[in-house]
């Protein structure tokens, strides 16, 4: 080849070489440029991610949020209404259960009205204590309790599918109106519509919530539904527990219905697990009651127990029929479970439609449940006494009979616990002076020990009641409570003073009486008996003290109390000047006479105690 032909040659070569360069130069951007792209991809897909656990985590919190200003708005409802009808309650409980029928209406009434079962329980078991209502009449009472607390459901299923926005502003507007108000019931009425508005936002606001959470997509609770859904009988029994926990965790059956209707309503729950739910939730909040009644009084147990037992008769006939009556209850809403809807009204008309299916059973529950069980509260009645028996009477054992259950649920209702308390205070006071005859007269030496160290262990006993109390009052005032409560407060505080001043009393004649009972010499049959009528004169003092201060509306004549107390004082100017008389007679010696007249004196203190007590109550300072 000659030279120019191989010049040629090298230079084609060369440039087919310097194309091959360009194109993998070419090739080396491209993929330079797709690099970017799928970085630039990348950082999109971690920005949309990160925002999407960000929005999760939001509407976690808010939903929390919404369960939280639910039960708030639902207690301080319920406290509004108390303190607005507080009396009018009261009285319905007192008198209007007298039949099982009644019983039940008065129970639903009460419960519908303050949305609070807890609260009608509370006021139930103290009349049951106070002797008021028999347990038979409490029973038909938390019957009642327990169809009144339905309506709870129904207020959330109207707001999930009402806008309630509506209703929220005005109540809060109204009610910041109304709380400038000098009345107090005014204030009440605010409180209470604040509490609605409070109520009605957080349903409102679970609705808007639950649904962008589209819970019925959610892979965990997809994961969850499908690994526990699928064993039959097993599963119901599964989130009948679940509901049973969830509600002793929270303790509020309303916030556990909340979740529920949630729940079903987004498609995460088949009707039929989210009634059992509901079940387990009716069974939740009677174990609650049932542990926290465990210090409580055999009476409060007793009527705990029933609770319990009515709602565990519930679920176990429930279970038996499950399908066919949740098929029914359906059928009655016009809700078909089998149906699968397809566009977006009839998926709308579903949500609609399950939430009705779940309020309706929970009533349904509630309202068969009593039907069946009215006709057997006698049976019920014994097989709970059985269960539970009264034990023998540990009188001389501590304990606040009315306020140590805990089972409180406003200022106001803890008012009138206080108030019970405070009356068995007074009666115990009452039982150890009666104590004294019988110290006076005896002549053995054991059984007089015995009596003199109860006596001692009473005034103990006494002081540990006006400690207890007092502190229970003092917990109380930090609530939010009416002037009248504050008033209250004040005048029980100073009552439960003087009730101890006057076991005080009572001691000092019991260490008279062991002074004398320690000397050679002993009384007159003279000095016996007029001992005798000053006790008569201080034990009417304290009966009528007991009626004074068992009464809210001072319907006993307090000027009774006054008479006696002068007529006390009367008789002991008229011994004490006696006493110095048979002294110089030398009917007894004078050591005899100090015994004597220490007896005297200190019961003529125990009646200035007993005259503060009634004042103190009263409010009303009585001219001496």
């Amino acid at each position: 080849m000659e030279p120019a032909e191989q010049l040629d040659s090298a230079a084609s070569t060369f440039d087919t070489l310097a194309a091959s360069v360009q194109d993998t130069a070419n090739a080396v951007d491209s993929l330079a440029s797709a690099s970017s792209v799928v970085a630039q991809a990348a950082d999109t897909v971690a920005h949309v991610a990160s925002a999407s656990s960000t929005n999760m985590t939001l509407s976690v919190l808010t939903l929390l949020g919404c369960l939280a200003l639910l039960m708030f708005g639902m207690k301080t409802m319920s406290e509004g209404l108390q303190k607005l009808t507080g009396n009018t309650l009261r009285t319905m409980l007192g008198t209007m259960t007298k039949h099982r029928v009644m019983g039940v209406a008065t129970g639903t009434a009460v419960t519908a009205t303050i949305q609070s079962s807890t609260a009608t329980t509370v006021l139930t078991v103290s009349f049951v204590n106070a002797g008021l209502l028999t347990l038979k009449q409490a029973i038909s009472v938390i019957m009642g309790a327990n169809i009144g607390t339905t309506i709870s459901g129904w207020i959330m299923v109207l707001g999930f599918k009402f806008d309630m926005l509506y209703l929220v502003y005005p109540c809060f507007v109204l009610g910041i109106i109304l709380s400038y108000s000098k009345k107090n019931g005014t204030k009440s009425f605010s409180e209470f519509l604040f509490g609605l508005a409070f109520m009605l936002f957080a349903i409102t606001t679970l609705r808007t919530t639950g649904a962008s959470m589209d819970l019925g997509n959610n892979p965990a609770i997809q994961g969850f539904v499908q690994a526990c859904g699928n064993w039959g009988f097993a599963s119901t029994l599964i989130f009948l527990l679940i509901g049973s926990v969830l509600t002793m965790c929270v303790q509020s059956s309303a916030a556990v219905m909340a979740i529920t209707l949630i729940l079903c309503s987004s498609g995460a729950l088949e009707i039929y697990q989210g009634i059992a739910l509901v079940m387990g939730e009716n069974i939740g909040t009677t174990i609650t009651s049932n542990v926290v009644a465990l210090s409580a009084s055999t009476q409060a147990r007793r009527a705990a127990l029933a609770h319990m037992l009515f709602n565990l008769f519930g679920v176990f006939w429930v279970l038996i029929v499950f399908h066919p009556f949740i098929n029914f209850v359906c059928m009655l809403v016009g809700f078909d479970p089998a149906f699968k809807p397809t566009s977006a009204e009839e998926v709308k008309a579903a949500k609609d439609g399950v939430t009705y299916a779940v309020a309706a059973f929970h009533t349904m529950f509630n309202v068969v449940n009593v039907l069946i069980l009215i006709w057997f509260i006698k049976p019920m009645e014994r097989v709970i006494c059985k269960i539970i028996k009264a034990k023998a009477e540990e009188e001389d054992e501590f304990r606040l009979k009315f306020i140590s259950s805990g089972m409180l649920s406003t200022a106001e209702l803890s008012l009138y616990e206080a108030r019970k308390e405070i009356n068995l205070f007074a009666e115990r006071s009452r039982k150890m002076f009666n104590f004294i005859p019988k110290l006076l007269t005896m002549t053995d030496e054991d059984e007089f020990t015995k009596l003199y160290s109860r006596i001692e262990k009473y005034e103990g006993i006494s002081d540990n009641m006006e400690v207890e109390i007092a502190n229970y009052l003092n917990k109380v005032s930090e609530g939010r409570l009416s002037p009248e409560g504050k008033s209250q407060i004040r005048a029980m505080l100073r009552e439960i003073s003087e009730i101890e001043s006057i076991s005080d009393s009572v001691y000092s004649i019991a260490r008279a009486i062991n002074r004398k009972f320690k000397s050679p010499s002993d009384f007159t049959e003279e000095q016996y008996a007029h001992i005798k009528h000053m006790h008569e004169l201080c034990d009417q003092a304290l009966e009528h003290m007991c009626k004074v201060v068992e009464t809210f509306d001072h319907r006993v004549d307090f000027n009774k109390s006054l008479n006696i107390e002068n007529e006390i004082n009367n008789y002991r100017s008229r011994l004490k000047n006696a006493n110095i008389n048979d002294i110089n007679a030398q009917k007894y010696d004078y050591q005899m006479g100090v015994h004597y007249m220490d007896i005297i004196a200190a019961c003529e203190k125990l009646g200035d105690f007993v005259i503060n007590v009634v004042e103190a109550h009263i409010g009303v300072r009585l001219d001496k």
